[in-house]
């Protein structure tokens, strides 16, 4: 007997789903739901004009991502501060990032350095903090932010590891957006510039070390 292949989701639908997902993960990164708050699918359904199955599809890639949490009544919610997956997360990042850093370090051709630095002078050119917007991370700061993060690291030329750090740099996103207000006056643009100057120095050491002090000040900002 030939297996059925499942049914694709109507265009409209996966349309509405992006659109959901999209508003719902901005939302939750500029702090409108607070941490440990619950995301309640009828009410974001009936706000938001589309259908409960719609909107349970969004949750479900929001958990994915780790910006959300499934709790056992099958209901949803923003994950909390005291929750120990930051560290777990945190830990993963010391761990894996400055080994990769390492050889990017010693692999990074000519075209690397040039990614790196673009991608530095986008970050120290971006405001982190837009008037009006809240005390979260901008969106276009965090998306320099991941840029630059992972141009240091694309030299290693190992596509498996880079796909472990997008994996990673997505499930701590919402951690570094509520870091922000734990940490102000952290000098973040002065950790950015040690890295970068480490790196294009081709100082595999220096580069490795400056990246663990790195994400373990945001850690503690959230111990």
């Amino acid at each position: 007997m030939t297996a059925t292949a499942p049914t694709p989701a109507p265009a409209g639908k996966r349309m509405l789903s992006e659109q959901v997902h999209a508003q719902l993960r901005a939302a939750i990164m500029r702090g409108e739901h607070a941490p440990g708050d619950a995301l309640k699918p009828q009410e974001l359904a009936r706000e938001r004009g589309v259908s409960l199955a719609v909107v349970r599809e969004a949750l479900v890639r929001l958990v994915g991502e780790g910006l959300a949490d499934r709790l056992p009544n099958r209901g949803f919610a923003v994950p909390a501060h005291s929750d120990r997956r930051w560290q777990e997360i945190a830990e993963a990042r010391r761990t894996v990032e400055p080994v990769v850093l390492r050889m990017s370090v010693e692999r990074g051709d000519l075209e690397w350095e040039a990614r790196v630095r673009a991608a530095h002078h986008r970050l120290a050119r971006t405001p982190a903090f837009v008037p009006g917007e809240g005390e979260h991370y901008s969106d276009a700061w965090a998306e320099a932010h991941r840029v630059f993060h992972r141009a240091l690291l694309e030299g290693c030329g190992n596509p498996v590891l880079l796909e472990t750090f997008d994996r990673m740099w997505t499930a701590s996103e919402l951690a570094r957006r509520w870091s922000a207000l734990r940490a102000p006056g952290r000098d973040g643009a002065g950790e950015h510039r040690l890295l970068e100057r480490a790196a294009l120095a081709r100082d595999a050491g220096t580069a490795a070390e400056v990246l663990v002090r790195h994400l373990t000040r945001t850690a503690a900002a959230l111990a």
